[in-house]
């Protein structure tokens, strides 16, 4: 890689800082919106929304006020399944999805700073459209796959894209109150656009910018955005600018800049009508795509859930019958106790590997489709010990939401070790939590089924550390059983089932020594369980916050009731009006690990942040990929949730090695958000522990203290990792190439004077062709940098929707520090049916009566054609969007080529309007609109003939044209037109 392009890429990490669109998280400034103000609005508004209609459509409540106020917590309450209030409901992982969206947001000023088309710059409106379609399809065909993740990070991008127009066109200026929706619709034409060679804006008068676009050009209604560059202030004669200090066209005649980013920008007066109209489009924008994939699969998309994933991964060689017996017993229990109640799993995942092979992953929110491909698992082959259990692992990583919990069964070394850091790095960026279960540790493996010998080699130490490590970065355990006791430890994926659960606090001591620990119960927590993972020689004792105690010799005593299986101490707790500060001490110079867990709809999420370049000029964040920089300033958003009378008191970065222990700097933002800061930590391993007050009246003692843990490890580097991808989606058969940045650093900067080597590795979840560096150096002079590119091939094979997370690390050359770069790319065709299903009416018929009293006793029928055309995808779907009648389909082949599904409807006279909606195979959403009433022209001897009330239905095509038939007769000039 040549120099130059290191410079290139450094400064475009740089250009992060550069923000001319609406702020990305969070506003500074007064009261500007910031793009994950207008997304979460947008986003709580349409969830809402579509709950109520479910629930209308169910014949259920639903009593929320759906505006502006809204928060994740009353969006989870009022779209809770019936039956809930009993059940504690959290909003973390509503939340967490959320963010997801926010995140892909925010990430488009960090990976497309400078792209016209992704802000709507330079009048590039074709191109932003582009962008906007584009990604609608990549969002649509995930969610078809049920890659809702994936979905959401498209989402998220697409919506700044989509928001950025309405702050820099002059959209507003024109005195448009609704949406551009031509903009979600590139079978629309994009009009009046002035061209390249009209003047658009003249100087500001001083800093009075509000006046400046040209009035030839409003009284045209010309449409016209601003142009921006931070390199050089030449642009077309006569055109407007972004504005802004960083903008060095608006220092060229004219002077000046037309955006609306914030109150305080060149046409900032118009700051919040650009962000209401932004909300406005996005709500239109998530409209469209509900339709295309239906409700159900659309507050999947928004992460709308009461409970967690199930995920299972399983070793199937030959030794792991019992183990496979007990994976089927422990997930047909969870499955059937919880079917059709808020705590049944959102989604079931599960992946077998054995050796040479592993996969492929199920996913699916079909309970019975997961139970049919786990009955089908079966133990065999394997050939040698070890198998590729971290390739396995990888897969259940990236396919599964963030923060879940995942279940890893096997009793064999990982013949692939050499992927821990990868393994590593996702647990990291996902913060989900995986569990081992492993079974004969230190036993001689049994014989495998075809194998014609028995091996002698054992899962040693050194094995079962690998596992032991990978559980404790994520808060999980390394729970070691023999065969027969493995039904006993799975308890604790019964526990980790159940709604709402929160850890309470957690340790790993390694190497081990006597110690006692302290964590608080609040009120709010139910059910709670402790875990002690160690040696058989290992002691414990209890003491609650009234005094009472109890040992580890009591299996039932005063403060729990405990059980044992292998290395798994379980201790169901008694925390009945004993509420406030609890005692564990454990006796072990041996490792060991305590975990205490608990139901409580008071939790919290984080994620690392980092500050755009010029941050004092712009104060705003974006989400950091990869660790921490060891001696550095860490910044983290922190989300919590349950209670709207909580009091965040304390946040803190603990390492328990140490044991070392930084306080972080609290800001509320808004709704729960926080965002901490924390000066200078210092290199170590970390968790993030949170304590507060709530006072709320759900509390169930005066005592309000209350404390949680994340379970995920921050682990700080001297090596910094940047990459950048030039496009988040990728075609099927396509190549494309990631520039990549490694440094050392000292005190959280770069080094510049460093020279080092650093080992790259570069792995994909799809196994997908690439190649990268094996080493890169960083020379005398270049800065301290080193720079690589890592290519990554997609097969012509591969399904649009699918996605593919990258993961890029690098190892200093004493292998005792690396850091990564995580990337996560969307695998969409390129659509070529941009057209909309047509709908043409065919008929109408009714006996409806003018009384009201009556109507139930008559019926309407409305009969309608919906077309893709000759060169469509095809009619995947129809569905009825609105009305309570009868549907029927079905498929007629005309004479040009095209398919017609024709549609019959039928309904009572008292539900007298339908609207149809039609979806193709790749999500281009058709309408049509049907209406009975009363017709003010039809001729007395028509009413007579008919015996009936004449009907009129109007009906809206997918282009936009309105046809209005007064029959009360078959239409048969329309019959002609569709069999002709």
């Amino acid at each position: 890689m040549t120099a130059g392009l290191g410079v290139v890429l450094l400064m475009a990490a740089g250009l992060s800082g550069l923000v001319h669109c609406f702020q990305p998280l969070f506003s500074f400034n007064g009261n500007s919106s910031a793009h994950s103000d207008i997304t979460l609005r947008a986003v709580l508004r349409k969830t809402a929304e579509v709950c109520r209609d479910m629930a209308a459509s169910e014949g259920r409540d639903f009593s929320l006020t759906i505006d502006d106020s809204l928060t994740t917590d009353k969006v989870q309450r009022a779209c809770s399944s019936p039956g809930t209030s009993t059940t504690l409901l959290s909003s973390v992982i509503f939340q967490t999805s959320m963010f997801d969206m926010v995140f892909g947001n925010a990430n488009v000023d960090v990976v497309f700073a400078l792209s016209e088309e992704h802000h709507f710059d330079d009048e590039t409106f074709q191109g932003g459209r582009d962008v906007i379609t584009a990604g609608v399809a990549a969002v649509k065909a995930s969610v078809k796959l049920e890659n809702f993740v994936a979905g959401r990070w498209t989402l998220g991008r697409v919506c700044h894209t989509l928001q950025d127009f309405y702050s820099h066109s002059n959209w507003v200026e024109l005195g448009k109150k609704a949406p551009y929706s031509a903009l979600i619709r590139p079978d629309q034409p994009l009009e009046n656009l002035a061209d390249g060679s009209t003047p658009t804006c003249r100087n500001c008068e001083g800093e009075d910018c509000d006046n400046n676009i040209l009035p030839d050009l409003m009284q045209q209604g010309l449409l016209t955005s601003g142009y921006f560059n931070i390199f050089s202030s030449v642009k077309p004669a006569g055109k407007c600018s972004h504005g802004g200090s960083f903008d060095q066209t608006s220092k060229q005649d004219p002077v000046g800049g037309i955006n609306k980013d914030d109150i305080s920008s060149s046409h900032g007066s118009l700051h919040h009508a650009a962000a209401d109209l932004a909300v406005s489009a996005t709500l239109e924008l998530l409209e469209d795509i509900r339709v295309a994939v239906g409700d159900k699969n659309f507050l999947r998309l928004m992460g709308l859930s009461q409970s967690s994933v199930l995920c299972f991964v399983i070793d199937t060689t030959g030794s792991m019958s019992d183990d496979i017996a007990e994976a089927k017993r422990v997930s047909f229990s969870i499955i059937d106790s919880k079917r059709g109640t808020p705590q049944e799993p959102s989604a079931y995942i599960l992946v077998p590997f054995n050796d040479p092979g592993f996969g492929p992953l199920i996913m699916t929110t079909n309970a019975d489709v997961f139970k049919d491909n786990i009955n089908k698992l079966s133990a065999n082959g394997g050939g040698d010990i070890p198998e590729k259990c971290l390739s396995g692992l990888q897969l259940a990583l990236t396919a599964a939401p963030p923060s879940s919990e995942i279940f890893v069964f096997t009793d064999a070394p990982a013949k692939d070790a050499y992927l821990k850091s990868t393994i590593t790095a996702l647990i990291e960026s996902t913060k989900s939590v995986v569990t081992f279960m492993l079974t004969d540790v230190l036993a001689s493996r049994r014989r495998r089924r075809g194998s014609s010998h028995v091996s002698s080699r054992k899962m040693n130490q050194a094995d079962a550390q690998l596992y032991r490590d990978l559980a404790q970065a994520s808060g999980g355990q390394a729970i070691e059983v023999t065969k027969s006791d493995l039904t006993a430890a799975t308890s604790v994926i019964e526990d980790s089932s159940a709604s709402a659960v929160v850890t309470v606090f957690q340790v790993v001591k390694n190497p081990g020594r006597p110690d006692h620990f302290t964590f608080t119960v609040d009120g709010s927590l139910r059910n709670m369980t402790a875990y002690v993972t160690g040696a058989s020689s290992l002691t414990f004792n209890l003491t609650s916050s009234s005094g009472l105690s109890q040992n580890s010799s009591q299996s039932s005593g005063p403060l729990a009731s405990s059980t044992t299986a292998g290395n798994l101490r379980r201790l169901s707790l008694n925390t009945d009006n004993q509420t406030g500060s609890w005692q564990i001490s454990v006796d072990s110079n041996s490792p060991y690990s305590v975990k205490v867990i608990g139901q409580s709809s008071l939790n919290f999420i984080f994620y690392l942040l980092e500050a755009h370049e010029g941050a004092q000029a712009h104060g705003d964040f974006n989400l950091k990929e990869g660790r921490p920089l060891s001696g550095g300033n860490v910044s983290l958003l922190v989300f919590v949730s349950g209670s709207d009378k909580l009091k965040v008191s304390e946040v803190n970065l603990f390492d328990s090695s140490g044991p070392t222990e930084v306080n972080g700097s609290v800001q509320l933002i808004e709704r729960g958000n926080f965002l901490v800061t924390f000066s200078g930590v210092p290199a170590g391993n970390y968790v993030v522990r949170l304590k507060g007050e709530d006072s709320s009246a759900t509390s169930r003692s005066s005592l309000s203290s209350f404390q949680r843990q994340a379970p995920t490890t921050i682990k700080t580097s001297s090596i910094s990792v940047t990459a950048r991808a030039n496009n988040t989606n990728v075609e099927p058969g396509s190549t494309i190439s990631i520039p990549f940045t490694v440094a050392t650093t000292n005190g959280g900067v770069v080094n510049t004077s460093a020279t080092d080597t650093f080992t790259v590795r570069a792995n994909n979840d799809r196994s997908y062709t690439s190649s990268s560096p094996s080493t890169v150096t960083a020379a005398a002079g270049s800065g301290g940098a080193a720079n690589g590119t890592v290519t990554l091939t997609v097969p012509g094979s591969a399904v649009s929707g699918t996605d593919v997370t990258l993961t890029i690390e690098a190892e200093n050359a004493a292998a005792s520090d690396v850091n990564y770069a995580v990337l996560r790319l969307s695998v969409v065709a390129k659509v070529t049916d941009t057209a909309r299903p047509v709908c043409q009416v065919v008929s109408t018929s009714t006996n409806c009566t003018s009384s009201s009293s009556l109507c139930s006793s008559s019926h309407w029928e409305f009969i309608a054609n919906f077309t893709d055309g000759v060169n469509g995808t095809g009619i995947d779907s129809i569905t009825v969007r609105q009305g309570n009648g009868t549907l029927n389909t079905s498929t007629v082949a005309g004479a040009g080529g095209e398919n017609f599904t024709v549609v019959t409807y039928s309904a009572s006279c008292c539900a007298q309007n339908v609207v149809l909606a039609a979806v193709d195979n790749v999500g281009n959403v058709g309408k049509c609109v049907g209406q009975v009433r009363e017709s003010t022209t039809a001729t007395p001897a028509v009413v007579e003939a008919a015996n009936t009330t004449t009907a009129a239905v109007t009906t809206t095509s997918t282009g936009g044209h309105t046809l209005s038939m007064s029959r009360c007769l078959w239409i048969t000039a329309a019959v002609y037109l569709l069999w002709k």
